[in-house]
């Protein structure tokens, strides 16, 4: 046989190996940069599927709802919600702005209004932590609003065009109920120039949650859906990279995508990688100090950290700023084990070392899907609001568990589900500075059996 076509068949399988190499590689950069796109837009989505589900079953836009009751084992709008506050809250479109936004005078009870804008940061805070107990008169401007704000109003600006405000009033129990709802009756949001709304009615069917949808997009329709948001919701400066990324996938502001198969089949893997990135990272979250975990400084205010901004938006939609509440929350025992309902557990404050705060705290019980536990007893979290029996040395033990223990430790009881994995969230509203600075944490949940 001739030596030759046996050099060219060579060669060609040379070529066409590298060409599959050269392909594969492209495919995996395209699904990573999906992954990173996916991660970046999650916020915005999951703010618009949030704000519509609302629009739905809540509320029209640009009126306060107060809430009146606390959330019960059934509430699934979002993902680990407080049974510490009662919430009044808003999504404004600012394209209907500007609007007027009153709290009163108010010195019975720890309360924050942060205003988010569409990316899910914090962009004002009012409330007695930032304000004190004199209450406040503020006018809630869009971005390409120009002007002079009316005597006595103080300017915040909006810097996208969806806005969610999530006020939070402390509520010390059912018997507080009276004592908030006027505080809450107090608080307005008006547009600074009077206009006809037209009426509300609430859908027929409740939607399934938000992330649920999010999660049945395909990964044509999430990115068509964040190119649109993008134009009135625009990016920072500081994004122009991952704006660039985000072009290179041909995912531009206001334009339709033009996918090819290749297209969409990178860009699903890169969006499969990113969630399941993100989950691993929650389950095993680093430096847990105690097997508890505490959100960054960053949270609420995320610059450009966007791994992080969308791993709280996709558990814990809404969070505050940590000068307005702390959240560390713990999935293991001090043996670095998964909480479960299948073994008693306890925590200890030694004296003088309970959570460090200005307002108040206390420590809720989720199931694995992050809601709230079913366990047939109306609790479903413990704090300082609570008749809590100390110990005789000035200590304070937290009983975690199925069954309600006996005696006086009964008072200190944190009911779980028999049998279910299940977390751990505390919250610590008004932190003092050890808190903030690290200084003070959590104590490790101990496993008792």
């Amino acid at each position: 046989m001739p030596l030759v076509p046996t050099k060219r068949k060579r060669r060609t399988a040379r070529v066409l190996v590298a060409l599959t190499l050269l392909a594969v590689g492209v495919f995996l950069k395209v699904a990573l940069d999906g992954a990173r796109a996916y991660v970046f837009g999650y916020p915005l989505v999951i703010m618009d599927v949030t704000r519509e589900s609302a629009a739905l079953t809540v509320g029209p836009a640009n009126e306060l709802v107060r809430v009146r009751e606390f959330p019960d084992a059934r509430f699934r709008a979002v993902v680990r919600p407080n049974v510490d506050t009662l919430y009044t809250t808003a999504f404004i479109d600012m394209n209907d702005g500007p609007f007027v936004f009153e709290t009163p005078p108010n010195a019975a009870r720890y309360e924050l209004f942060p205003f988010m804008d569409a990316w899910t940061n914090v962009f004002a805070s009012p409330g007695t932590r930032s304000a004190g107990t004199a209450g406040g008169r503020y006018l809630l401007v869009g971005p390409a609003w120009r002007g002079a704000a009316p005597d006595g109003l103080t300017v915040l600006r909006a810097p996208t065009r969806i806005v969610w405000l999530i006020g939070r009033t402390q509520t010390n129990g059912d018997a507080d109920l009276p004592l908030v709802h006027r505080l809450q009756d107090a608080v307005t949001l008006r547009p600074l120039t009077p206009r006809a709304t037209p009426p509300w009615h609430r859908a027929q069917e409740r939607p399934d949650p938000p992330v649920e949808q999010v999660r049945a997009m395909s990964a044509e329709a999430f990115f068509t859906r964040l190119a649109t948001l993008m134009v009135d919701n625009p990016p920072t400066a500081a994004d122009a990279p991952m704006m660039r990324r985000l072009a290179a996938l041909g995912v531009v502001p206001g334009r339709p995508l033009h996918w090819n198969a290749l297209d969409r089949w990178s860009v699903s893997l890169g969006r499969w990688i990113a969630d399941r990135a993100i989950a691993r990272r929650l389950k095993n979250p680093p430096d847990l100090v105690r097997g508890w975990s505490t959100p960054p400084s960053i949270l609420g205010r995320y610059g450009t950290n966007y791994e992080v901004r969308g791993a709280v938006a996709m558990v814990g939609l809404g969070a505050n700023l940590p000068v307005d509440a702390m959240y560390p929350n713990a999935r293991v025992d001090g043996r670095g084990e998964p909480l479960h309902g299948s073994h008693r557990y306890r925590i200890h404050f030694a004296a003088g070392a309970l959570p460090p705060v200005n307002a108040f705290w206390s420590v809720t019980a989720y199931g694995a899907d992050d809601a709230l536990l079913d366990t047939g007893t109306g609790r479903y979290a413990i704090g300082d609001r609570d008749a809590l029996r100390p110990n005789p040395d000035g200590s304070l033990d937290l009983q975690v568990q199925a069954t309600p223990p006996d005696g006086a430790a009964r008072a200190n009881w944190l009911p779980v589900r028999a049998g279910e994995a299940f977390l751990l969230n505390a919250r610590l509203y008004g932190p003092k500075p050890e808190a903030l600075r690290g200084a003070w944490s959590m104590p490790a949940v101990e496993r008792l059996d």
